[in-house]
């Protein structure tokens, strides 16, 4: 590349933008220099030219729905205000069948992909969950279903006596397809005590991937920044799936989160700054060289900051979502999902080409 935004690059980013044009691997060195550095343009023009590299100009999203079957949750992490009690007011725990009547209001043709998550409710055997997924499959076929994390599946272990291998194979059955990326918020077991993240731990929640991309299953990760990690924390996390990766194979994005503060009257001063949020998108996207897209997630980072992440390495939108939960049941200030036109709109303001996926990133129209 011949033109870098910022004419004071010091000698240690000029190294940096080097391997990036040579298409050479950065270090753990790398990644905390960029972090620490201030010069976010520069950082966002490489992590544009990456993304350029890999995907043109086309940006990603999905027609999908977010589903919630339980709150109710045996967990006592520090930045969740989505959990309940058994018993507290506004705890759930919804069958097969009411599921099926709440998608059947909500649903339109266009719709692709469930993405379902929820609480880690020991009050439920584990059949209850494979229920859940298989009376989604039996009434929508033609929906793909995404759903548990990979903290979820290990909790599912706990609950059954079964393999992850087990657990996998029997929601595989009942039509699981892939599975979502939370769960990892950072992978680092100091970091997780020190938050209460009470579920599965680095090893659990690596293993439960590796695990499932050798059955040929093709899976999202992410990365919940903005607490009490340290810049090194998050680059360790990146290396952690970038390792694997170049293992399995079996990542399809990595979304970087932004977390959000318990409260919507929380000050400006309890959320991530918009300059933290692009510089990290950013950052995944150099650090992560074996993942074809970062994902920016407006849930968390909102429309207009996710439309200005698209020319800092982001080429994900994620979907429509339609009533996003466990981020507006902290302190998200954002819509609860956006409309096709609201996302087209969106990309091509950027001056991005939209493309309507599937889960596994088929092309099913182009919006040029």
């Amino acid at each position: 590349m011949s033109t870098i935004v910022s004419p004071q690059m010091d000698k240690r980013m000029a190294e940096i933008a080097d391997k990036v044009h040579n298409g050479e691997r950065l270090t753990l060195e790398d990644g905390v220099y960029l972090y620490e550095s201030d010069d976010l343009l520069t950082i966002g023009q490489l992590a544009n030219e990456v993304n350029m590299r890999k995907n043109g100009k086309k940006v990603y999203f999905i027609e999908n729905m977010s589903l919630y079957f339980t709150n109710v949750c045996e967990s006592y992490c520090a930045f969740c205000n989505f959990r309940k009690d058994p018993g507290e007011e506004g705890a759930y725990t919804l069958s097969g069948a009411e599921m099926i009547e709440y998608v059947e209001k909500h649903i339109h043709p266009e719709i692709r992909e469930f993405h379902i998550v929820g609480g880690h409710n020991n009050n439920v055997p584990f059949q209850y969950y494979v229920d859940s997924i298989k009376a989604l499959h039996e009434r929508f076929p033609e929906v793909t279903l995404k759903a548990y994390t990979a903290a979820e599946i290990e909790f599912f272990t706990r609950i059954s006596g079964l393999s992850i291998e087990e657990v996998l194979q029997q929601l595989r059955a009942a039509g699981l397809k892939t599975l979502t990326g939370g769960g990892a918020e950072i992978l680092s077991d100091q970091y997780r005590k020190k938050m209460k993240v009470d579920k599965a731990n680095v090893d659990q929640y690596l293993e439960v991937h590796r695990t499932a991309h050798k059955l040929g299953m093709k899976t999202h990760t992410t990365m919940l920044y903005g607490a009490i990690e340290t810049h090194e924390d998050r680059i360790r996390h990146m290396l952690q799936i970038r390792e694997l990766q170049d293992e399995t194979g079996g990542f399809m994005v990595f979304i970087p989160l932004s977390m959000q503060p318990k409260s919507k009257n929380a000050s400006i001063m309890r959320r991530n700054s918009a300059y933290e949020d692009l510089k990290t998108i950013a950052i995944s996207r150099l650090m992560l060289d074996n993942i074809d897209h970062i994902k920016a997630y407006f849930i968390n980072i909102g429309p207009q900051l996710t439309q200005v992440a698209l020319s800092f390495g982001a080429s994900d939108v994620h979907g429509t979502i339609l009533k996003e939960q466990i981020s507006h049941a902290a302190g998200a200030l954002t819509p609860e999902g956006l409309t096709r036109k609201e996302l087209i709109w969106l990309i091509k303001g950027a001056g991005r080409i939209p493309v309507e996926r599937d889960t596994f990133y088929n092309e099913i129209k182009v919006y040029e």
